[in-house]
C-alpha cells in the first residue's frame, strides 16, 4: 500500500488561515483516496491529553494514523529548520513513499519524494510588512524548502508565477491547487444567526472586514476609508473587523484613534469557524483590500454568503474575484471609500454581483482542491515531480 505522510502541525495549531487550508483539504483528500494509508504528523508539545485525543477522536477515514511528537511547532521549526538536525522525518512516520508540508518548510526526508506547498511569497514581495525575526526565518527556510522539493505547489496562478520569477523554481516543478469554500457558507440563515451577532457585540448594519492584524492585510487604510465614507455620506453603518493581533498593528490602532468615531470600528478579535457564516450574511459588504493574497479564501466565502465584495486588483485576489467583485488599488483609499459607497447605496449594484458571485464562488471546492491534488501524488511518486 501507498503510505503518504504530511505534516499536520498548522492544522492543529492555528485556527485560521493555513491552519483551516490544511484541516479542509487533507481532510478532503483522505476521504477521496482511501486506497492510499496517510500518515498524519504533528507537534503536541503543550497540547492537553483531551485536545490530543479530540483530533482522534474526530470522523477520520480508516486509512490515516497519527504521529505526535512531544514538541511545539517553534521546537520542530528549531531542530529541522535553524539548527538542521538531520533527523529523517521516516524516523517518525516510519516509511512513505511521499512527504508533503502544507506550510512553507520541509523537513528532511530520507527517501520519500516530497511536496512542498507555499501559499505566497509576501515576505518577498512586501517585506516591510514583517517583523525582523520573521522576515529572516522565512528569506533562510523557504528558498531552502523550494529547492529540496520535488513539487511545489502554489494555491493560484498569480503565487506560481511568483515563485518561478523570484526563486527561480523551474516551471515543470510547480502546480496550482485552488483552495475550496465550505459548503457551510450559503446565503440561507440559520436559527441561531443573531446569537452568533450578538456573541460580538454586534447590532445594527455593518461592513465586514477579516484577516490577523498586520500590514499585509491593509486594514489601517481601511479604517481611514471608512471614515471618509461615514464623514462625507453619513452611512450608519460600523466597520466590524474580525481576526486575532498578529504583528506590527499599532497603524490599526492610530487609524482608529484620528477617527471623529472611533467607537464605531470594531475590533472583535478572532472569528471562531463556526460563526463566520452568520458574520459573512449580516454584513452589508465584505471589504479585503489586502495588499497581497496568495489566493484569499475570504472573498468567495463572502460571495457564497451572497455578501458583496470589494477586494484588490493585486496579486491573486482577481483570481479569486473574477467580475463578481469590485476591484481597487488597495493603497488608493479614495478609490476604496468610493467602492464602499457605491456597494452600500447602489441596490441594483448589489443584485449584480451577489448574482455573479455565487457564480464564482461554486467553481471552488474541496472535493475539486482533492482531486488535483491526489493527482498530482500520484505523478510525483510515479516520476519524482
Amino acid at each position: 500500500m501507498t503510505r503518504i505522510a504530511v505534516d499536520y502541525t498548522a492544522a492543529v495549531r492555528q485556527r485560521a488561515g493555513i491552519g483551516r487550508y490544511t484541516r479542509e483539504l487533507i481532510r478532503a483528500v483522505t476521504r477521496l483516496d482511501t486506497q492510499t494509508e496517510y500518515v498524519l504528523l504533528s507537534g503536541s508539545g503543550g497540547m492537553l491529553r483531551e485536545q490530543r485525543e479530540a483530533l482522534r477522536a474526530e470522523p477520520w477515514p480508516a486509512n490515516v494514523a497519527w504521529r505526535h511528537l512531544p514538541l511545539t511547532d517553534q521546537q520542530m521549526a528549531i531542530l529541522w529548520q535553524r539548527m538542521h538536525l538531520p533527523l529523517p522525518v521516516e524516523w517518525i512516520t516510519g516509511p512513505v513513499d511521499l512527504y508533503h508540508s502544507p506550510d512553507f518548510a520541509l523537513a528532511p526526508v530520507r527517501r520519500a519524494k516530497t511536496v512542498l506547498t507555499v501559499h505566497d511569497l509576501s515576505f518577498m514581495r512586501h517585506p516591510g510588512c514583517f517583523s525582523p525575526a520573521l522576515l529572516a526565518y522565512l528569506l533562510r527556510t523557504v528558498p531552502e524548502s523550494v529547492r529540496r522539493a520535488n513539487l511545489v505547489l502554489a494555491d493560484s496562478e498569480s503565487t506560481r508565477a511568483d515563485l518561478i520569477e523570484l526563486l527561480r523554481v523551474p516551471p515543470e516543478r510547480t502546480a496550482v491547487v485552488y483552495p475550496g469554500v465550505d459548503g457551510r457558507f450559503t446565503p440561507e440563515k440559520a436559527p441561531d444567526e443573531a446569537q452568533a451577532l450578538a456573541r460580538y457585540g454586534i447590532e445594527g448594519p455593518y461592513v465586514l472586514g477579516l484577516g490577523t492584524l498586520q500590514p499585509r492585510k491593509n486594514l489601517a487604510r481601511l479604517i481611514t476609508a471608512y471614515g471618509h465614507l461615514v464623514r462625507e455620506q453619513r452611512v450608519p453603518h460600523d466597520l466590524v473587523i474580525g481576526g486575532s493581533r498578529g504583528w506590527l498593528y499599532e497603524e490599526i490602532d492610530e487609524a482608529i484613534e484620528e477617527l471623529e468615531f472611533p467607537e464605531r470600528v470594531r475590533l472583535i478579535g478572532f472569528v471562531a469557524d463556526e460563526d463566520l457564516p452568520a458574520l459573512y450574511r449580516g454584513a452589508d459588504a465584505f471589504a479585503f483590500p489586502s495588499l497581497y493574497e496568495g489566493f484569499g479564501i475570504p472573498v468567495l466565502e463572502a460571495m457564497a454568503c451572497g455578501t458583496p465584495v470589494v477586494t484588490s486588483n493585486t496579486s491573486s485576489l482577481p483570481e479569486a474575484a473574477g467580475d463578481a467583485a469590485l476591484l481597487i488599488d488597495p493603497k488608493d483609499v479614495e478609490a476604496l471609500t468610493h467602492a464602499l459607497w457605491c456597494l452600500l447605496s447602489d441596490e441594483s449594484l448589489r443584485d449584480i454581483l451577489r448574482a455573479k458571485g455565487f457564480e464564482q464562488a461554486v467553481r471552488f471546492s474541496w472535493e475539486g482542491a482533492a482531486k488535483a491534488l491526489f493527482e498530482l501524488y500520484s505523478r510525483t511518486i510515479r516520476e519524482g515531480g
